[in-house]
């Protein structure tokens, strides 16, 4: 039987195109996360693993929805292999249930953890750019000096703070985050 997992990091990422592809390869059933793949605790992965017998065959389809590093993904296949499973990653057209496709998935895992530190060490560097520049990276600030200004006014002349904060546009927490009530 082939079971398939799909595995997107975020909401706003969408599993339709690895569902219709692990449909297509003729997967039974599919299981699915939306976590990073960082994570170490997965429920949909949990569940496919649960739901394999010998025989059977985990479908991916991309190697790294399955793991990010090639300890991780290596020491995965080994156990899935000691178990008589197999493993498929559609995009990268791997078989373990082969010799070949045993040696070519090494080979394909070393590359994905590389491409994965490549993107890490190019983030980081245009983090650095950035700040040299004089860029803060991330969101702005929603409390700014002007509306820490106000809103010390405000509170020191009798309004509430759920007012106060109503009134910037924060919440109560940001509002105490910048002007903590044992300061004033």
């Amino acid at each position: 039987m082939l079971i398939g997992y799909a595995r997107v990091s975020t909401a706003d990422q969408n599993l339709a195109l690895q569902h219709q592809s692990l449909k297509a390869a003729g997967c039974e059933k599919i299981f699915d996360d939306t976590i990073s793949g960082t994570k170490v605790d997965r429920p949909g992965l949990t569940k496919a693993l649960e739901q394999l017998r010998a025989g059977d065959t985990l479908v991916v389809w991309k190697l790294d929805r399955l793991g990010r590093t090639v300890k991780n993904l290596i020491d995965f296949t080994e156990q899935l292999h000691n178990d008589g499973i197999g493993f498929r990653s559609l995009t990268d057209q791997i078989d373990t249930t082969t010799p070949a496709g045993r040696f070519f998935f090494n080979i394909m895992a070393s590359l994905a953890q590389m491409e994965r530190e490549l993107t890490v060490e190019r983030t980081r560097a245009g983090l650095a750019a950035a700040r040299a520049k004089g860029r803060v990276p991330g969101r702005k600030r929603l409390m700014t000096e002007s509306k820490i200004a106000s809103a010390k006014k405000l509170l020191d002349g009798g309004i509430a703070p759920t007012d106060v904060a109503r009134d910037l546009g924060v919440s109560v927490p940001t509002l105490y985050r910048w002007l903590p009530a044992t300061n004033r």
